[in-house]
């Protein structure tokens, strides 16, 4: 079965830094796509970034578009969000994603983990 286990999440003042990782199991990883998305309390889940799965493509939403990095290390089995610059509008669970085009809808990506949560104080 395949898993997908988020972590780096936690509390950072604005302007902080943190790093997720998600570590892949029983998943065919370098096939994949990987994305990252988020869900404030109250909203829907959106967008955050996609990797390719060579990693030689990648896209951002662009409210974090030059202040988060996304990378993946298919040896492995891993994808991870550099996030810099991090703004109390950034605070929400974030969730990695697994699927098979470098898109931004929920819908294409087949497998989810269970998220970790980041809160950014002001």
């Amino acid at each position: 079965q395949v898993r997908l286990v988020e972590s780096g999440g936690g509390l950072v003042q604005a302007g902080g830094s943190l790093r997720l990782s998600c570590a892949a199991s029983e998943l065919d990883f370098s096939f994949h796509t990987m994305g990252w998305f988020r869900q404030a309390p109250g909203k829907e889940r959106e967008f955050v970034s996609a990797i390719s799965q060579s990693g030689g493509s990648t896209r951002y939403a662009d409210s974090v578009e030059g202040r988060f990095t996304i990378s993946r290390d298919n040896a492995k089995n891993t994808v991870h969000l550099q996030m810099n610059g991090l703004k109390p509008e950034d605070t929400a669970v974030y969730y990695c994603a697994a699927g098979r085009f470098l898109l931004a809808s929920a819908n294409t990506y087949d497998y989810w983990g269970q998220g970790t949560q980041v809160t950014v104080s002001s």
